[in-house]
């Protein structure tokens, strides 16, 4: 016997799970009873061979949102040590360029400065202005030693200075013949060709073509 307590049935009122319920069991089959009940056929488990239930349902999608809580929280870590590990990495990369650019800031001061304080340039002179044919030689050995670090800075190919100028083009290099009599002259210092006399003038010359190869690449 009821009381005022009890919710009064109306047959017109919406039973949405109820609704939900059957329809699911249209869908995939089964008693679609959550206890299983007598209804179930074959089996006091409460769902019949591949049947359904709202529980079970429910119950799957609890797992499946707790497998991909746990998958989101693990790629949300392998992410963080990503971002921190492309970060050092960006550090370390960008202090390795640094001290690349400021070696070649360096060794363009050296190689290429104009300034009165190019020392290896000074001494040159220094050597062609004596009036000893050794101080010749050594102003156009250490010419040519110049010759061949700014031949392998600008990137022309080759082991030797006559192998660079080779590969050089009259194009971009317009004082090529110049540095080819300038070298010239220095391997017949170099290789004491015993037909060959080192005279003032030839000395002087000499170190004039090589001023003007360096003075179109901003040596001298």
């Amino acid at each position: 016997m009821g009381d005022e307590n009890d919710v009064v049935f109306s047959q017109y009122s919406l039973d949405f799970f109820g609704w939900l319920q059957l329809f699911f069991e249209a869908l995939f089959g089964g008693s679609g009873t959550a206890n299983g009940g007598a209804g179930t056929a074959g089996s006091g488990s409460g769902v019949a061979g591949g049947g359904w239930s709202i529980s079970a349902f429910v119950e799957g999608l609890s797992s499946l949102w707790t497998f991909f809580t746990v998958l989101s929280w693990l790629l949300s870590i392998l992410l963080i040590f990503g971002l921190i590990y492309a970060y050092i990495r960006h550090g370390q990369l960008g202090l390795v360029e640094t001290e690349g650019l400021l070696e070649q800031e360096r060794l363009y001061e050296e190689l290429h400065g104009t300034r009165a304080d190019n020392q290896r340039w000074l001494d040159v002179e220094k050597h062609i202005a004596s009036d000893n044919p050794n101080d010749w030689k050594l102003a156009i050995i250490e010419a040519d030693v110049i010759l061949e670090e700014l031949l392998e800075a600008k990137g022309y190919a080759g082991n030797t200075v006559g192998d660079k100028l080779k590969s050089a083009s009259a194009a971009t290099f317009t004082t090529v013949d110049q540095a080819w009599r300038a070298h010239d002259v220095r391997n017949k210092i170099a290789h004491g060709r015993s037909d060959f006399v080192l005279t003032k003038k030839i000395a002087e010359e000499t170190i004039t073509q090589y001023k003007m190869v360096f003075q179109e690449f901003g040596v001298v």
